[in-house]
């Protein structure tokens, strides 16, 4: 589907979390979430988790299940980002039985 996921595609910086502080989000690296990179598929780094994104795209947003490690732990889960604005995101991701934050990224 073109629309949506052409303007969410590459690499996005998150800036800020609800859950987690700054220091936390770029602990490891500078925090980010991808869509469809070709290098690296989609993704999201923060703090010590790293996961992979199974996605779908709607005309309005991107819902994904994720599937990852959190300093080698199994985490799985699901969230969703929209536009806001042509460089801004927001959303929600949900670890299964676990934390849900909502964050705001700016595109890389």
């Amino acid at each position: 589907m073109d629309g949506i996921k052409d303007k969410l595609r590459g690499k996005w910086r998150i800036t800020e979390a609800s859950t987690w502080d700054n220091d936390y989000l770029d602990l490891v690296e500078p925090a980010f979430i991808a869509f469809d990179q070709l290098d690296i598929g989609s993704e999201f780094r923060f703090g010590v988790v790293v996961a992979s994104l199974d996605c779908a795209y709607s005309q309005t947003d991107v819902e994904f299940n994720f599937h990852g490690s959190d300093e080698g732990t199994e985490v799985w889960g699901d969230g969703w980002a929209e536009l806001d604005g042509p460089e801004v995101i927001y959303g929600e991701i949900a670890f299964h039985n676990g934390d849900e934050t909502t964050f705001k990224a700016r595109r890389w």
